[in-house]
């Protein structure tokens, strides 16, 4: 079979993809973005490997070998599953092998932005702390985890690693379903409204969709505490990054992390690339997913589902 690899430095070039050969005649490409660059690469595919390529009837609709797409990730927004399912192209993609890291990164940004780390850094970097007379600085409050409220939008192996974390912390943690179809009865389920007024960290972790686009916006930020911490580590279109903009300057929420925004890699014209102040708002490069761990389970888990592809054996499948 012949396997065309779009993105092959998605998966970092630390991490080795030599594996794919064994299972067929492997061409690699650095990065595949445009609908042309993919029905040029792919037009003698038996099996593609991408991350953010368009995988529409416009990018696929000269390919006619494809048999299977495989994501080097576990979202699969950039394929039109019901056209692949119409062609007889099977969509698979990888689950839970980064859901320690975005965990992990999810307290990263909010102990970062709640204990003022930016300022403190800063503080004693600047020289101001050898100036002072004693042995210590507080001089903006900070707060504890432990009793606090944490929300979640999205429970599923991610939000449940990050309630249990919020837990240790000593946090109440509840969830809002944006479908209405979770399962978890672990936690408290709450309406929208509840969640935005009672959560003092927010952290979403939900897939990208119509119902979730644009979930956090000027209404919903309106709703939330002037002291709440927004945490978006799931999809960038899930927060109006405007009205975020507008709201943090506006003082209606206390501070934001971002690991992904609306467009990326953030444009001029995006607001919240003019702000500076770190206090405030953290902006990472959509890394939240890459620990060098993660990234080679990723690798592993799309060889597997090739592997098992070829042997018939049904795998993560996405458009069943």
């Amino acid at each position: 079979m012949k396997i065309v690899l779009l993105e092959r430095n998605s998966a970092g070039t630390d991490v080795p993809v030599d594996c794919f050969t064994e299972l067929g005649e492997v061409s690699i490409y650095p990065n595949t973005v445009t609908t042309a660059e993919v029905a040029e690469r792919a037009k003698d595919a038996d099996i593609i490997v991408c991350n953010k390529a368009p995988m529409r009837e416009e990018s696929l609709k000269d390919c006619p070998n494809v048999k299977l797409i495989c994501e080097l990730a576990t979202g699969f927004d950039n394929c039109d599953l019901a056209y692949c399912k119409s062609r007889g192209i099977q969509v698979r993609n990888v689950v839970d092998y980064s859901t320690d890291m975005v965990a992990q990164h999810t307290f990263t940004l909010a102990l970062a932005l709640s204990q003022k780390l930016p300022h403190y850094d800063n503080y004693v970097k600047s020289g101001a702390y050898a100036a002072q007379d004693r042995f210590s600085n507080f001089d903006i409050p900070f707060y504890e985890l432990a009793g606090k409220t944490w929300g979640i939008v999205g429970m599923g192996n991610i939000g449940r690693r990050v309630a249990k974390i919020a837990t240790a912390f000593g946090c109440k943690v509840i969830f809002h379903s944006i479908t209405g179809k979770s399962t978890c009865m672990d936690y408290p389920r709450v309406d929208k409204d509840t969640l935005l007024a009672e959560s003092d960290f927010l952290s979403l972790h939900c897939p990208l969709s119509d119902l979730s686009r644009s979930f956090i916006n000027k209404d919903a930020l309106t709703k939330m505490k002037k002291t709440a911490i927004l945490i978006n580590v799931a999809r960038g279109p899930v927060v109006n990054n405007h009205d975020l903009y507008e709201a943090l300057n506006a003082g209606e929420i206390q501070a934001a992390g971002l690991d992904v925004i609306e467009k990326e890699p953030i444009t001029a014209d995006n607001p919240l690339s003019q702000m500076m102040d770190s206090n405030k708002l953290i902006i990472t490069p959509h890394l939240a997913w890459a620990s060098v761990e993660a990234r080679t389970r990723c690798v592993q888990g799309v060889y597997e589902n090739i592997r098992t592809f070829q042997q018939g054996i049904s795998r993560n499948v996405v458009n069943p």
